[in-house]
């Protein structure tokens, strides 16, 4: 037993060391100038012909090439792209990046708390800014994520940050932005007579304490008398008062009806669904709420014998279709490792009716809009932070992504990860050119 604890110690002391990302860009002291770009300004629109130029860490020139002309004179280094393609940082939401780094091992798990109810935990101060998975999403156009507890009814506040920094002091854009709920969702079938509790029974028994404990939080936060803080209530501030929104995980009709009045009942400013795979069912409900919703992983087979086989590809057009605001997540199955396939899930969605730019928008700006950051990220326009990357290819197609510069806050992105030490180790050992 002792020799087992020492070598799990030394595993991960190693794998831990090993996993150690390059060191943070240089705060960015020269401006710089791309040209001959072609631009995709993550709004929905593009720019065959671009010019971008950014100084200390903001973007100050968004134009095209063939019709404007500038002093090149004012920017120190000027970099010609010869039609490769220029991105905005892609943002992944709801995302465990920074709190998982191997799933078969507990040790490395920080995103779950014990207890149901626990809205005052925060996932930021878990954030690993040394993971390993970092580097390795940053390659494929990811520079921001919202780090995100799981677990219980109530998992906790997550927050944005960006995936190159020292610290999660120095990588937060938006602090404690939303509180996630895993809102009980109704049983698919009636209990059988052979098995133990009626889940009907459950779940209306869950319904009545998730209702009560939120009502018990409104007359706390309104009394005018609290004798002693009551730090779960006070974390829920937040969500009532519209500082912060209610990330409500949901993903069939009925729950998502429910949570619908659940949302009208309490008064919620800033609700947002998250998963939704029934969400085309309800667009005109969701477009009178103002719901954004978060689609869940796209790359995965439908829930409902019903549903047509391809349902998640283009469960993205047929919300755009009905103008429900979504923005593309990647929950699941490895989703840490995974996130580096985001750009991936955009290039389905687009291949499967939505429209390219919109693709490209559904992982940068609409998922900045839905995460209250859009002023800050999300889109290449002036007086925005100069967050952006560079592709030789199609960023959304695996076969011709390659990102060859990247930036965040201005700060040059070092490109490399295990993953690439690895191939140029071993190409060189088997002598493949």
């Amino acid at each position: 037993m002792k020799k087992y604890s020492l070598f799990s110690f030394v595993f991960l002391f190693c794998f831990y060391s090993y996993g150690q990302n390059p060191a943070p860009g240089l705060k960015q002291t020269k401006s710089i100038l791309l040209m001959n770009g072609v631009l995709h300004i993550g709004n929905g629109k593009m720019i065959e012909n671009s010019l971008v130029g950014f100084r200390d860490g903001i973007i100050d020139l968004v134009a095209d090439a063939t019709t404007s002309k500038i002093d090149m004179s004012k920017y120190d280094t000027i970099i010609r792209l010869g039609g490769q393609h220029v991105y905005p940082a892609f943002i992944a939401p709801n995302s465990t990046i920074g709190l998982t780094e191997v799933d078969a091992v507990r040790a490395t798990l920080d995103f779950s708390e014990v207890g149901g109810m626990n809205p005052h935990v925060r996932a930021l101060i878990a954030f690993n800014t040394d993971s390993k998975i970092i580097s390795t999403v940053r390659t494929n156009g990811v520079l921001y994520c919202q780090v995100t507890p799981r677990g219980g009814t109530i998992s906790g506040t997550s927050s944005v940050v960006s995936l190159d920094a020292w610290n999660w002091e120095d990588a937060v854009v938006s602090t404690d932005d939303g509180v996630h709920l895993n809102y009980p969702r109704l049983p698919f079938r009636i209990r059988n007579e052979r098995e133990g509790e009626d889940p009907l029974a459950v779940y209306e028994s869950s319904l009545i304490q998730l209702n009560k404990y939120f009502a018990d939080a409104v007359s706390y936060l309104n009394s005018p008398d609290q004798q002693e803080k009551n730090l779960y209530f006070e974390a829920l501030r937040g969500v009532f008062s519209g500082k912060q929104r209610i990330y409500i995980h949901v993903d069939y009709v009925k729950d998502m009806l429910s949570s619908i009045d659940f949302c009208s009942k309490f008064n919620f400013p800033k609700p947002v669904f998250v998963g939704g795979k029934d969400a085309w069912k309800i667009t005109p409900q969701l477009r009178a709420c103002k719901i954004p919703v978060m689609i869940n992983r796209i790359h995965d087979l439908p829930s409902l014998q019903e549903d047509d086989i391809d349902l998640p590809y283009k469960l993205a057009y047929l919300l755009a279709r009905d103008s429900v605001e979504f923005c593309l997540q990647n929950e699941g199955d490895m989703e840490a490792m995974n996130t580096r396939n985001l750009p991936f899930l955009a290039g389905t969605a687009a291949a499967y009716g939505l429209e390219k730019e919109l693709a490209i928008k559904s992982i940068s700006l609409s998922a900045a809009r839905i995460l209250g950051v859009e002023n800050k990220i999300g889109s290449i326009e002036q007086k925005k932070i100069a967050s952006l990357f560079v592709s030789e290819g199609d960023a959304l197609d695996m076969r011709r992504n390659k990102v060859t510069m990247a930036w965040i806050e201005g700060r040059k992105v070092t490109l490399t990860n295990s993953q690439q030490s690895q191939y140029e180790k071993y190409k060189t050992k088997y002598g493949v050119k």
